[in-house]
């Protein structure tokens, strides 16, 4: 069964398990969720089927099923092979096919409301994402977060910025206003594995701590902060008076996107002297909570 809490309103759900085969209505797995919606997904970007708003949604659901496949035990080789033939079959439709028209109009029917959504709430197994697509052309907003919490060190990690100038970025507090001199993301090296390193044990992902769910000694990738600064009122989470603001290259939010949901990232802080500190981050829907953001509500 898929992951329960990966899963969006039944009632959109219902609308898309049926888009091009009766038969998989009443056998509806994670996989054949992320192969309709894979296909739909092509064939919109291929032939201009649908407004940018119900683009980025599809692509948004597109992604939780994919999480949803790997959480329920399908191997990512399967479920990359699920999608390629899922682009396959769109491709070799066409734009002009009727299949693909119908299942284009029942879609833009399912989604109307859906696209037209504001805030989504993205749940994971130990954090989640909180996604908002409010704009401002004045006023840092975070537009992407996960509030992490590891001992007396609190940290807000995310997407953040003004419209069209967002940046992935961590507000961190420590105790006694310690200030880092900078900060990098370590991540599971894609290149040079084969798929997601999780040490479970037999333990229950729900339950599995984050420290455990990438390699422990490589290989990795590392992003290194670009800037640095006194984190602004408007981006320190609830309750914190100060922190430091730290931003990240572009291609960090591409990589973590590219992660499996189940894993974790470790931000890794660097001090004058002193040990650095290590706080973890589930990838979780990260990647369908970015494509959410994508368009914004018309």
């Amino acid at each position: 069964m898929p992951h329960p809490r990966a899963l969006f309103n039944p009632a959109i759900l219902a609308v898309l398990v049926g888009l091009l085969a009766p038969s998989m209505a009443t056998a509806a797995s994670a996989v054949d969720l992320y192969y309709e919606r894979s296909l739909m997904a092509e064939a919109g970007s291929l032939c201009g089927l649908f407004t940018p708003q119900v683009q980025s949604a599809l692509v948004s659901t597109r992604e939780q099923a994919r999480g949803a496949a790997l959480r329920s035990g399908v191997s990512n080789r399967d479920v990359q092979a699920t999608g390629e033939r899922a682009r396959s079959r769109a491709r070799a439709a066409g734009c002009n096919s009727r299949d693909i028209a119908v299942a284009a109009q029942r879609v833009r029917s399912g989604f109307e409301g859906y696209a037209r959504l504001v805030r989504q709430d993205f749940p994971g197994d130990i954090s989640g994402w909180k996604a908002d697509r409010s704009v401002s052309s004045q006023k840092l907003l975070w537009r992407l977060t996960q509030d992490v919490r590891q001992g007396p060190a609190q940290m807000r990690f995310g997407i953040a910025g003004r419209t069209g100038a967002d940046s992935l970025m961590a507000v961190v507090s420590f105790p006694g206003g310690a200030s880092p001199a900078s900060a990098r993301i370590i991540m599971r090296d894609r290149r040079l594995t084969s798929g997601a390193y999780i040490d479970s044990r037999g333990e229950s992902l729900r339950t599995l701590p984050l420290s455990r769910r990438l390699p422990r000694a490589g290989p990795f990738e590392t992003y290194t902060a670009e800037a640095r600064s006194p984190a602004g009122a408007d981006l320190l989470p609830p309750g914190v008076r100060s922190g430091w603001a730290l931003r990240f290259p572009a291609q960090a939010a591409a990589a973590l996107a590219d992660l499996d949901p189940r894993e974790a990232v470790q931000v890794e802080f660097v001090f004058p002297s002193g040990p650095p500190q290590r706080l973890y981050v589930e990838v979780g829907d990260f990647a369908a909570a970015r494509a959410f953001l994508a368009a914004r509500p018309g």
